[in-house]
Order: structure tokens, then C-alpha cells, then sequence
């Protein structure tokens, strides 16, 4: 996707806080507060990290930005729409066309192939089976995974498996790619090789790219660094 040049930022974040409502053993309702007045934006084509130690608000953060969940407080802009105002239903059709994930775990169907797990968007989508494949096994020349199409997950390496995974995350050409601890659960050089290749797809293809990670040689890969602590942006500059 050739990187979008408009003035409105793809991601905007005002005011953000998140609370979550917990009971204890007495009935009495607790309000946990998690985030605090985060201010974001994020231009199209950037490549942004996130780190911060437990605790810090960033998987919270990461998964609002992901519509995975709403803020209590404050706003949030995806493209120029209000997240706040969407149903359900119009916040699982944003995930699915909008924002491609990448998880530590990898989260592939463990009895499909790698040709069918990176192809699984588009037939949720309604898009025909020989359209899909024909599409998904594009993106898995790209990563350089077509000789490996039709192995099954437990056929392939962690490396191997996160590259099904990145190409899966691809396969509706979404604006957005947020990656939560890609690297996880590889090895120090597999990890550079996903690194790698995320770089390749900023600098090449234009993707925005927002990891979250707790390892400064990962989020070196990055071209900004933003660190949470206790809810609260501490830190926003650009990489080195």
C-alpha cells in the first residue's frame, strides 16, 4: 500500500483514559484507572514502538488502538472516524479491513494450511476461495514463504509461522499494522529477520507499523519510541 500523503494523521488520540470497574468481596464497586490523559498521533507510513515495563498501560493502550477495546475517557480517531461512536459490529468490520495484527503467539489455525491461514480474512470477508488463495499466496511470495504453502503450522519454524502471520495480517492491504511482542517467542536471529522484514514493508510498501515490545534492540528498529509509565505517556521522540 503506497503511503497515504494526507494532513489528517491515521491515528489521533485526545485525552485518553481507561478505567476498568472491579467488585470486591464486599460488593463495593473499585474503579481501576490504567490510562491517564494519553495525547497521540500517529502520520501514516510511521513506524512507532511502544514500550514500557508491566503494568504501564501499554497492552491496554495497544489493544484500543486495535478496537479491541474502548477508552472510558477522551477520543480516538482511526482514519478520521470516531472509534467511540461505532457499534460492535462496525468495530469488528474496522478490524477486519482496517488494522492487520501480529501476535507473540502467532495465532494460526493449527489444522489449515499456511496458504489457507493467511487467506481466512478475505473468506470471512466473503471473498471467493481461488480469489483468496490466489491472493494470499502473493503475499507469501513476498515474505518468502510460497514453498512453504501448504505446511501446516506445526510443519514450520517460529520464524517461519510469524511470517504466515505478518502475511495474514496483510491480506486485505489494511492501513494499519499493529504488532503485539512479535518477537516473543524467537530466537535473537529470527527476531532480527522479522525485524527485518517489518522494515522492509515501512520503507517499501509505505505500512504503518505500531509495535509494542520490552526490548530496546527491537524497538530500535523503530523510528519513534514512545514509553508509558503508570498510564501515562513519559517519553516521544524519534530513534536515533
Amino acid at each position: 500500500m503506497a503511503m497515504n500523503i494526507s494532513a489528517e494523521p491515521l491515528i489521533r488520540i485526545e485525552h485518553l483514559g481507561k478505567s476498568y470497574s472491579l467488585q470486591d468481596a464486599y460488593g463495593h464497586t473499585i474503579t481501576n484507572p490504567v490510562l491517564f490523559d494519553v495525547n497521540l498521533s500517529i502520520r501514516y507510513g510511521e513506524f512507532v514502538a511502544i514500550m514500557g515495563q508491566s503494568g504501564s498501560g501499554k497492552s491496554t493502550l495497544m489493544n484500543i488502538l486495535g478496537c479491541l477495546d474502548t477508552p472510558s475517557e477522551g477520543s480516538y480517531w482511526l482514519a478520521g472516524e470516531d472509534i467511540s461512536t461505532l457499534s460492535n459490529d462496525q468495530l469488528a468490520h474496522i478490524r477486519n479491513q482496517r488494522i492487520g495484527f501480529v501476535f507473540q503467539g502467532f495465532n494460526l489455525l493449527k489444522r489449515m494450511t499456511a496458504l489457507d491461514n493467511v487467506a481466512m480474512p478475505l473468506l470471512y470477508a466473503g471473498i471467493h476461495r481461488a480469489q483468496s488463495r490466489k491472493r494470499a499466496l502473493e503475499l507469501l511470495c513476498r515474505t518468502g514463504l510460497e514453498k512453504f504453502s501448504q505446511h501446516q503450522p506445526n510443519q514450520l519454524s517460529g520464524g517461519q509461522q510469524q511470517r504466515v502471520a505478518i502475511s495474514r495480517a496483510l491480506i486485505n492491504n489494511p492501513p494499519l499494522i499493529l504488532a503485539d511482542e512479535p518477537t516473543g517467542n524467537l530466537d535473537s536471529q529470527t527476531s532480527q529477520e522479522i525485524m527485518q522484514l517489518f522494515q522492509k514493508l515501512n520503507q517499501e510498501q509505505g505500512m504503518t507499523i505500531v509495535l509494542v515490545t520490552h526490548e530496546d534492540d527491537i524497538a530500535a528498529y523503530a523510528k519513534r519510541l514512545i514509553i508509558l509509565k503508570d498510564g501515562r505517556v513519559i517519553v516521544d521522540k524519534n530513534n536515533s
